[in-house]
């Protein structure tokens, strides 16, 4: 099983460099399912559901959120008919304060009738929200998977801190098939496949204009650390670029046998 993955994908330029790059890399890798971050879709900010539309139909199997799941009012009404799109797990669930959508899924894949993969995303609790516990939450969602006999599972990890996403992937370890992380979009060169089968990377990185801060316009945000004034951030405009992996999975076992780190600044069709 082979599973692409884009990191946070930040306005137009990230969506459009995502386009172009599936349409490349889908054959060439020969992928079974994609999933993309698309919590910063929208200007930078949440996403539409004519946006999610979009990206399904391209072939897009689950768009991952996070901290931004909630800046678009439109989304929240769809997020509770999608099962394909999902925000982070360790909201808080009970009966009563419960909130819209769901933590984790499971695909068929339109390429390989048959063939299930789970997508679980949980957020940090270190220089972000105070969420339920990630590590717990995580290890009760994939409970939940082996119940299903989900043996293929994907988490993204939508964190802050290099030291809490880390040691949440050895958390894990022969627990899911990969953690892939999002949030900071700066790839990390630390792709690995851990001692018990679990594909780990720190940061998937960014799509978007990479000639910015972050995916921000770079004048905005030097303005910003200047002035300490709360300017308003825009998204860069320019060309877009992706960065990406690609994990391999015996789809008998769950282990992964591989992880490749891609990153291309600029998408030309």
């Amino acid at each position: 099983m082979k599973i692409l993955y884009f990191g946070d994908t930040f306005g137009r330029p990230g969506r459009d460099a995502v386009q172009v790059a599936m349409a490349r890399l889908v054959p060439q890798h020969q992928i079974d399912f994609v999933v993309v971050n698309g919590e910063n879709f929208a200007h930078g900010n949440g996403i539409l559901p004519e946006m999610a539309d979009q990206f399904f139909a391209l072939g897009v199997d689950v768009i991952t959120l996070g901290n931004h799941a909630w800046d678009q009012r439109q989304i929240i009404p769809y997020m509770g008919t999608s099962t394909r799109l999902i925000r982070p797990a360790n909201y808080p669930d009970h009966p009563a304060y419960r909130v819209p959508g769901r933590g984790m899924t499971v695909v068929e894949s339109r390429r390989r009738p048959g063939l299930r993969l789970g997508v679980l995303q949980v957020m940090g609790r270190v220089f972000m929200d105070a969420l339920d516990c990630p590590f717990r939450t995580a290890e009760r969602e994939v409970n939940r998977l082996d119940e299903l006999g989900i043996q293929c599972i994907l988490v993204d990890f939508h964190g802050e801190a290099t030291s809490e996403k880390q040691a949440f992937s050895h958390f894990m370890d022969g627990k899911v098939s990969a953690v892939v992380g999002s949030h900071s979009h700066v790839q990390t060169a630390d792709e690995r496949v851990l001692a018990g089968g679990t594909a780990a990377i720190t940061d998937a990185g960014m799509c978007g204009c990479f000639d910015s801060v972050i995916g921000v316009k770079k004048e905005i945000t030097i303005q910003r650390f200047l002035t300490k004034r709360p300017v308003k951030f825009e998204p860069a405009e320019g060309p877009g670029g992706y960065s990406a992996v690609v994990i391999d999975v015996d789809e008998q076992t769950g282990k992964a046998r591989s992880i490749l780190r891609l990153r291309e600044v600029q998408v030309t069709g």
